[in-house]
């Protein structure tokens, strides 16, 4: 039988009544709603944050036939869900759900969706509207609705982050947005004995925005080990729930099992959302592979290019090879991020970086990128930056085609004349009085990384660090670049520190190339390639 994937579904109801794959989460949704009240998470965007809310709704609602083994009216059996054999009762709470993930056509627009979504609910419990403040109304809806149905109140909230993320930087229309949630959200911590769960989803954390800071005691587990994988799928979950459809998938592409999941690994793996490590995937993009059968950037492509590029327009300027292996203490996640100035927590946040390690010595997290498929989207994005808005689509077409042909058949003069088109493409203007060394093998890098290239920068060795280590198939080739010296200097380098002795035993021919580039002409003026000298 063909499965069917729950690709832009965030429905519980949907995804099982209609027939789709649906990896049990309520372990961990157990554990949560038996061992406490208010909780806040922070995901990335398309991480599944949405369908989570959903399925606690579906829970406090009472909706018992939705967990319990049924075959829909297709004909396709659902299984039986975790939280269907444990004693939850399956009472009916009222449950109050607050959803901000849609966008908006203008920010003062936001006042009318909390003004429909609060009416919609005071209908419900036979309050008649009034232009109250939204916090007079919140709390009459909260007592009315224990009051009428002697159950506690459920409060969920979705996205409650997504319309000041997109304000950063403009001042009023944050203190705007931050009133609107104030008023509508401050009743919920004097109004405990009213309230049975309370769970809140953003990408940021609350206290980070100055919206929750009256819920004091609201328990943020976000980076908590027992509840990583509350959202995405994880390596358990992918070979054992998703096993079927990985050797479907393997099938369709002519691979063994082991070569398709080591692909998905590549692309999608490598989350960490806590110091156990505990690897991730983004389901977002495994659900489209296990769909199309295609393993793309699909997360990336679809979520994120322009929402990152006008975020990183904010930041200090980045280079790729900056953000690998970054050192960030915890204590930086707690900063407010009013504005972009502190950018490893806001990447990491936002799904582009993730944690690596953890020092527990230093109190420090490592950060890096997850997987290939954030690693190379995230290159493509500062490449766009790199060049203007409008990037020149011509030299970055000779560049690729050059690349690939360099892959491939090992052309390398070919290859070093793109990289002088690439250069010479660059706008004049941008960053002309910061050029240097280290200026143009980071561009070199960002751009080899957006192509998908095996590249490493500054790659350690005994004696010092390589600037760009390139694997192709047919050879490795260790790339040295100097500023307003020689291409021989550079060679030279090469041999006196020792930066090809580490692939002796790799069985690829090895090449050293030594380049040089003019500040005359902001561009390569010689170069020099000679292969090593196996030992």
């Amino acid at each position: 039988m063909i499965r069917k994937y729950p690709v832009g579904i965030q429905s519980f109801h949907s995804i099982r009544t209609d027939g789709y794959v649906y990896v049990d989460k309520t372990p961990l949704i157990y554990k949560m709603i038996t061992e406490g009240k208010p909780y806040f998470l922070s995901r990335p965007r398309r991480f599944g944050k949405s369908l989570l809310v959903s399925t606690l709704e579906a829970v406090f609602q009472g909706r018992r036939e939705l967990f319990e083994a049924f075959t829909t009216e297709d004909g396709i059996p659902q299984p039986q869900l975790f939280i269907a054999t444990t004693p939850w009762r399956w009472e009916k709470y009222p449950v109050l759900r607050f959803d901000f993930s849609k966008d908006l056509t203008d920010i003062k627009s936001l006042e009318t969706i909390i003004e429909a979504m609060l009416t919609d609910y005071e209908q419900q419990y036979g309050i008649i509207p009034k232009k109250d403040e939204f916090s007079v109304r919140m709390d009459k809806l909260v007592r009315t609705a224990h009051a009428q149905t002697g159950r506690r109140v459920v409060v969920l909230v979705d996205e409650y982050d997504k319309h000041m993320l997109g304000n950063i930087g403009n001042e009023e229309n944050m203190k705007y947005v931050r009133s609107c949630f104030k008023s509508l959200f401050s009743p919920l911590k004097y109004l405990d004995d009213h309230l049975q769960f309370v769970f809140v989803t953003g990408i940021s954390k609350f206290s980070q925005m100055g919206v929750f800071s009256t819920i004091n005691q609201i328990k943020n587990i976000s980076m908590q080990p027992a509840y990583e994988s509350l959202c995405g799928i994880s390596e358990e979950e992918l070979t054992t729930c998703l096993r079927p459809d990985i050797e479907q998938m393997a099938c369709m592409r002519g691979e063994t099992y082991e070569q398709t999941l080591a692909e998905l690994k590549r692309m999608y793996d490598g989350y960490h959302f806590s110091e156990n490590m505990t690897d991730i995937y983004n389901p977002f993009s495994l659900m489209i592979a296990l769909d199309s059968g295609q393993i793309k950037k699909h997360w990336f492509d679809s979520a994120t290019p322009s929402a990152l590029i006008a975020m990183l327009q904010q930041m200090p300027p980045l280079n790729l090879e900056n953000l690998e292996e970054r050192r960030c203490p915890v204590t930086a996640f707690d900063l407010p991020f009013d504005t972009f100035q502190a950018p490893l927590p806001v990447l990491y946040q936002s799904g582009y970086l993730t944690i690596k390690d953890y020092l527990p010595s230093r109190d420090l997290y490592v950060l890096g990128f997850p997987n290939a498929e954030v690693r190379t989207g995230f290159a493509d994005t500062l490449y766009q930056i790199v060049t203007g808005t409008q990037p020149d689509e011509i030299s970055r077409n000779v560049f690729l085609d050059a690349y690939y042909d360099f892959r491939d058949y090992d052309d390398l003069p070919a290859f070093i004349e793109a990289i002088k088109t690439f250069y010479s493409s660059l706008p004049y203007q941008w960053e002309k009085d910061n050029r240097n060394e280290h200026y143009y093998h980071a561009l070199l890098y960002t751009l080899l990384t957006a192509f998908g290239a095996d590249v490493l920068v500054e790659e350690s060795s005994a004696r010092g660090n390589s600037d760009i280590t390139l694997k192709m198939p047919r050879g490795i080739y260790i790339m040295e670049l100097k500023y307003d010296h020689t291409a021989q200097e550079a060679l030279d380098q090469i041999d006196k520190k020792g930066y090809a002795d580490k692939y002796t035993l790799d069985g690829r021919p090895v090449t050293k190339v030594g380049i040089n580039i003019s500040s005359k002409n902001h561009n390569i003026n010689e170069w020099i390639a000679e292969p090593t000298q196996q030992k």
